[in-house]
């Protein structure tokens, strides 16, 4: 049964993809907000609508969205809004939710030289248009207006917008500093630990984000934070919440150190690397394993553990 707790009721939504549901909070102020959507699909708007009557709310009674990032399972479902709800995120989302031609271009040209460097052979670079269809259950909207670092939302002055680039360019939490109450969208989950995933380079920029650094930084951003319970997009709340950062930024380095250890013995690419990580799934989940398989890389580069040889085709990592 959903219920209010404090001001905030989850509704929980299930997606077509391999995360399982995602979690989507209305939150009561002097306008009624939805954070996140779900996906775009009809079993999410049976989902979205029949949890809604349980608080004795329809979807009408909505009155702005806030996005904590542009994944399709976060925000696809808008599409079923009505057009005139306002949306509102970090302005990085709106490339994903409006994508140009252009945009589409520019993505495919980036991962096909992506995958050049990343020393992938010529048969897999058809599934570069494969890497676009999750976008398939993304909505096309506009923002109505951006959030920053430090803004208040409109119709929310108990919550502030913290940003948390990593598992996407475009993530925002909303802190409410009263009681420490966190709605922190992917970046923080119980369970397992977000993928850190590879976007092209940033509108007027020319090299890539290197978004497991990013990520790092964020994570430590938070444990600088009051917080004391973090509902997040995925899976359980949490109220350990330093204690899980420690967790998660010591596996991740430890991960890291393993692949170190591969390049003491010989010099290999991401596409090496990523099959020995992942040998019974790279193909069929090609653009997750190789986002992990390169983060690992930029960390270990970033702390000067490996060095990158970029002088053939494939960058070639070694020791």
């Amino acid at each position: 049964m959903t219920q209010w707790k404090d001001g905030i009721a989850k509704i929980v939504i299930p997606t077509p993809f391999p995360v399982g549901d995602v979690n989507v909070y209305v939150v009561k102020g002097e306008r009624l907000t939805l954070v996140d959507v779900g996906p775009k699909t009809a079993e999410a708007w049976v989902a979205m609508t029949e949890q809604l009557k349980e608080l004795n709310l329809t979807t009408d009674d909505i009155e702005q969205v806030v996005l904590t990032h542009h994944h399709p399972d976060h925000s696809g479902l808008l599409d079923y809004f009505s057009p005139a709800l306002e949306v509102y995120g970090h302005r990085f989302n709106q490339r994903w939710l409006s994508r140009t031609d252009q945009f589409l271009e520019a993505h495919d040209e980036f991962y096909h030289q992506l995958f050049g460097e990343f020393g992938i052979p010529e048969q897999y670079f058809p599934l570069i248009g494969a890497l676009k269809k999750t976008l398939r259950f993304a909505c096309s909207r506009s923002l109505s207006g951006e959030l920053a670092e430090g803004d208040t939302p409109f119709g929310l002055e108990e919550w502030m917008v913290i940003e948390t680039p990593g598992h996407a360019q475009s993530h925002i939490g909303l802190l409410r500093e009263k009681d420490g109450v966190y709605l922190g969208g992917d970046h923080l989950l119980a369970h397992i630990s977000p993928n850190p995933l590879l976007e092209p380079p940033l509108p007027g920029e020319t090299v890539r984000p290197k978004p497991q650094l990013q990520y790092n930084e964020s994570l430590r951003k938070l444990s600088k934070l009051p917080i004391q319970l973090v509902y997040s997009g995925h899976g359980d709340d949490i109220y350990q919440v330093n204690e899980l950062i420690e967790k998660r930024l010591a596996r991740q380095h430890d991960r890291a150190m393993n692949i170190r250890k591969w390049l003491e013995a010989e010099s290999l690419t991401v596409f090496d690397i990523c099959r020995r990580l992942f040998p019974l799934v790279y193909e069929k989940e090609f653009s997750l394993t190789m986002s992990e398989t390169i983060a690992q890389l930029d960390y270990l580069l970033a702390i000067e553990e490996v060095k990158v040889n970029k002088e053939g085709n494939a960058f070639l990592y070694f020791v």
